[in-house]
């Protein structure tokens, strides 16, 4: 099992991030926001590895966060990292090709943080030259407590993005729109993108949740929890309740995510170095 959505902070900023966060969003993390707690939480969840998404809020932040980056880049350590680009990063081809050849598998976007719409052209030419890259996009959809007075990647303009710049792989996170839910179904659903179940397992309605699955194509859901802000071991729980098929889960659970990242579908046992997980 993998985990596509997490997110931790430099050990000296974990703490005041998290006290941020928490009280501007209102929710409570999981683990200690650093590389430490995410580790536990994901051996004890029982995943093979979890997938960071950084988040880069100002064109600044860009060499440190990357660099910070580039030191996870082993799943068989348990943990794998993207990059991350600022829309306002004027030379963004050249800090897309540095993210490609550091071995990065992608980017995280978060236009609420950002502050930018989806589909504004500084993003449009991001996700365009990052798709040229080979580069997998996870963008943050939908509303975010933390910025509750605009949602800057609603499914409608996400859909437009995705008509007019026709990335192969890109992400939406939060079940293509946190709790714009049935938007993603008339807008989304169907097109070509994949979408990830972080922070809404128990959420979204799990009749509305299976729903999308079956008319969007388990082939394109990934697991993911958005760590540290819910829980790994209890959303592994919660979604191996749910009445999906084997095949389903296998692919929900895993298999998407080792196909998007180009990675073997061997379990972690037969691959040398790796972790100890039970898949």
């Amino acid at each position: 099992m993998i985990d596509f959505h997490t997110h931790i902070f430099p050990e000296k900023i974990a703490s005041k991030t998290l006290d941020f966060l928490e009280s501007r969003c209102h929710t409570h993390p999981y683990t200690n926001g650093m590389a430490s707690g995410l580790l536990a939480s994901t051996r004890e969840a029982g995943l093979e590895f979890s997938v960071v998404l950084p988040v880069v809020t100002k064109p600044s932040q860009f060499d440190s966060i990357n660099r910070f980056a580039q030191k996870m880049q082993d799943p068989g350590e348990g943990l794998l990292s993207f990059g991350g680009i600022h829309p306002d990063n004027e030379d963004y081809k050249e800090k897309l090709r540095f993210i490609r050849d550091a071995g990065m598998k992608g980017i995280k976007l978060h236009p609420d943080y950002q502050g930018v719409m989806i589909d504004d052209i500084r993003y449009k030419r991001i996700i365009s030259y990052a798709t040229e890259l080979g580069l997998i996009i996870s963008v943050h959809a939908g509303f975010d407590p933390g910025y509750p007075e605009c949602v800057h990647c609603p499914p409608r303009l996400a859909r437009a993005v995705i008509r007019e710049v026709q990335p192969d792989r890109l992400i939406l996170a939060h079940m293509g729109g946190y709790r714009r839910w049935d938007e993603v179904e008339e807008y989304l659903v169907g097109e070509p993108v994949w979408f990830d179940t972080a922070v809404v397992l128990g959420e979204i309605p799990d009749d509305q949740f299976l729903r999308i699955v079956k008319n969007h194509g388990a082939d394109r859901i990934l697991f993911g929890t958005d760590s540290p802000w819910a829980g790994q071991k209890e959303f592994v729980r919660y979604l191996g309740a749910l009445p999906l098929t084997e095949k389903e889960r296998e692919r929900i659970f895993r298999l998407n995510a080792l196909e998007l990242l180009g990675l073997s579908a061997k379990t972690p046992q037969e691959q040398p170095g790796q972790g100890t997980a039970q898949v």
